[in-house]
């Protein structure tokens, strides 16, 4: 489906990121500080078979053009439903069942599965992004009215790139993350010195478990992981998801994994757990992560058997440990768990970005949405109290929203 308004650009609605060359999207998405939207990550996501119209996430990315060139992009998806979004809209899904409004389909912005800030459209230097931005959001209105989709929402946004869409109308929505900074440690032991006493011996007997229960940890990154490892990582991945029945989160399959490592491995690390006592050469643990920059992210993980503080080792300390010694600067350890709070990270607010097709449905989000962010704030603060630090002062709502 082409669009021609008025020069230079033409739009250029896809059904599958593959139809776009390789080198023209990252040289859009490549200068962004998230991995997350590079043409890499999205493909596997389509050429896995995870995001496709039969899974209820149809590909329909957005492309402007000048001439021949990519000036700008914004991967978007059809879905018939709200799994592995991770906002939990079932709240508005209610409201417009109430009201007769069809909320499904609907016009979601993200990286699939992906609960990590981030989102935002791909542009290429010295375009007047203001202009374009507005010619998108009209593109993506146009085809809402088409497609008579209930309305679109960006999730997980890029923070400046939030602030530049509030002129347009869309409502944003505050969720709650955490995020692990690096306050200039320079070892392990600098990180735990932040900590009051009690956590800090914590800290300290939650490693310590891992050389009793004869476990040693090992990092690998990029072209250090091994090949082998990575089909016991999808196992894993699986099995940890299978725990929790329907309420799994188990949304990628082999294929995706195993293309991680033929495609991207570069941007990869692997926190392996060896049980020195039992098949000492093969992993009884991974967790993997994602580094791009000064900063790295938590995805997957998993174990073959339950073995005391591995969870906290494998994906928060080893990771910390390393990311420490590489001088990183942030770590985003992925969505849930207030047991992260007790490992020092502070929670924070991201958010997500909805603009509803009906008018009565625009206008109840609107008239609600400010008292819901209060309480979702509320709920932050709520959790930064409890970080156990030993100059522990609560983050005030004006440092947190900065």
């Amino acid at each position: 489906m082409n669009k021609t308004p008025k020069a230079p650009y033409t739009f250029r609605w896809l059904e599958n990121i593959s139809a776009i060359d390789e080198s023209a999207w990252n040289e859009l998405a490549k200068p962004l500080a998230t991995p997350f939207l590079e043409w890499q990550w999205l493909h596997l996501m389509e050429a896995s078979g995870s995001t496709t119209a039969k899974t209820g996430w149809m590909p329909h990315h957005l492309t402007v053009w000048s001439g021949r060139a990519l000036v700008a992009a914004a991967p978007l998806y059809i879905k018939g439903h709200s799994a592995g979004e991770f906002v939990f809209d079932n709240v508005w899904a209610d409201v417009a069942l109430q009201l007769g409004i069809d909320y499904y389909p609907k016009l979601v912005g993200m990286s699939p599965f992906t609960p990590i800030a981030g989102y935002r459209f791909l542009m290429a230097p010295g375009v007047n992004e203001e202009r374009l931005t507005e010619l998108m959001i009209r593109e993506i209105d146009g085809l809402c009215e088409r497609f008579r989709l209930s309305g679109c929402s960006f999730l997980f946004t890029d923070p400046f790139w939030r602030n530049q869409l509030s002129r347009y109308q869309f409502s944003s929505w505050m969720h709650q993350s955490y995020i692990w900074q690096n306050n200039g440690y320079l070892t392990f032991e600098d990180y735990l010195l932040q900590f009051n006493s009690n956590q800090r011996r914590n800290i300290k007997r939650e490693r310590n478990f891992m050389e009793k229960q004869g476990i040693t940890l090992k990092v690998y990154a990029g072209d250090q992981i091994p090949r082998e490892f990575i089909p016991r990582m999808y196992t894993f991945y699986a099995k940890t998801n299978d725990k929790f029945g329907p309420w799994s989160c188990k949304y990628l399959n082999y294929s995706f994994f195993n293309g991680l490592y033929d495609h991207y491995r570069h941007r990869l690390v692997l926190v392996a757990a060896f049980d020195n006592r039992d098949r000492p050469e093969l992993p009884q643990g991974l967790s993997l992560l994602v580094t791009k920059g000064d900063r790295i992210y938590g995805r997957y993980w998993g174990c073959s058997r339950n073995m005391n503080a591995l969870h906290f080792n494998a994906c928060y300390y080893s990771p910390i440990e390393w990311a420490i010694a590489q001088g990183l600067n942030s770590f985003d350890p992925g969505a849930g768990g207030s047991h992260k709070i007790r490992r020092g990270f502070s929670a924070i607010p991201n958010y997500s970005l909805h603009r509803f097709s009906d008018r009565r449905l625009r206008q109840i989000m609107q008239k609600h949405i400010d008292q819901i962010n209060l309480l979702e704030q509320d709920h932050i603060d709520s959790l930064n109290r409890q970080l156990p630090f030993s100059n522990h002062s609560d983050l005030s709502r004006s440092s947190i929203n900065s």
